[in-house]
């Protein structure tokens, strides 16, 4: 018992207690605080406030973030019944697909002008002759002649780097627009001259076309493989207009090789390089298509 009558803590807890022993205070016990001593764990608060924040700020990062990964992920995984990569080569494909469309419009329509601009020089020096019932009235020229040269445009074109590949020799001689224009100019010149210079006889007119046509091969191409396909299209080329003129579709004004003129193969020789330059030009940093094997 205290001063005042009331019983000692200790004894309520079943402990022994000598006399004398004085009461604790309440204000130790109850109002006194770890921390006056000093902290046991100096370094505990605040690294579970850093970690809350920094666990916060992760929170932000991935909720800002998660969209985008959803809509990246989203394209590769549309179809899950195809593949994982099936997604990649189907689009590389259409792709592919698509530049080569693009690629033989442009060679059509180069075609095209070009047979527009060349027939004109041939049937205004009356080097070339139309049935009159057949003949354009807006560029003296048959209707067919213009599909017809743009369709081989578009097939030689797309044949020269095709090739190429295949044979392993990339041309990479004068890879550039510019090269590709004076070609272009070199192989108007070419067709000009066959219409307006006058030599003595028709062979001495070959013979300087055909050194023309080399020269022209040689300072733009220098390729075995474009000079293996100018040849076959000038002899190709030629035997399809002996057909046409044997048949009567058109003729030529004082023929001296068959049904032609000699200096013809010359212009599709040239005429082949040149197209074939302009198709190398446009499939220059497009990739191939993959093969299945």
């Amino acid at each position: 018992m205290n001063a005042v009558g009331l019983p000692h803590p200790l004894l309520l807890l079943g402990k022994p207690v000598a006399l004398g022993t004085p009461m604790p205070r309440l204000d130790d016990h109850c109002w006194s605080c770890p921390c006056a001593h000093g902290p046991r764990h100096p370094g505990r608060p605040r690294a579970s406030a850093g970690g809350l924040a920094a666990k916060v700020g992760e929170m932000i990062t991935s909720s800002v973030s998660r969209p985008s990964l959803l809509v990246a992920r989203a394209a590769p995984d549309s179809d899950p019944a195809q593949g994982p990569g099936s997604a990649g080569a189907g689009g590389g494909g259409a792709s592919w697909h698509h530049r080569l469309v693009q690629r033989g419009l442009v060679l059509f329509s180069v075609g095209v002008v070009l047979a527009l601009v060349l027939n004109l020089l041939q049937v205004q020096r009356n080097v070339t002759l139309f049935p009159e019932e057949v003949t354009a009235t807006a560029f003296s020229s048959a209707w067919w002649v213009p599909p017809c040269c743009g369709t081989a445009a578009a097939v030689v074109g797309l044949l020269y780097p095709c090739i190429d590949s295949h044979l392993g020799e990339p041309h990479k001689f004068k890879r550039e627009w510019a090269s590709v224009m004076r070609c272009v100019a070199v192989f108007v010149g070419i067709n000009h001259a066959s219409a307006k210079l006058d030599f003595a006889n028709n062979v001495q007119l070959s013979l300087t076309l055909a050194a023309l046509s080399l020269g022209l091969w040689w300072t733009f191409d220098r390729s075995r493989s474009g000079l293996g396909l100018g040849i076959t299209i000038a002899f190709l080329a030629t035997l399809i207009t002996q057909l046409l003129v044997y048949n009567g579709v058109y003729q030529y004004t004082s023929p001296d090789f068959l049904y032609i003129r000699s200096w013809l193969p010359c212009i599709f020789f040239s005429g082949g390089v040149t197209v074939g330059n302009i198709g190398r030009q446009l499939a220059m940093g497009v990739p191939e298509k993959p093969h299945s094997d």
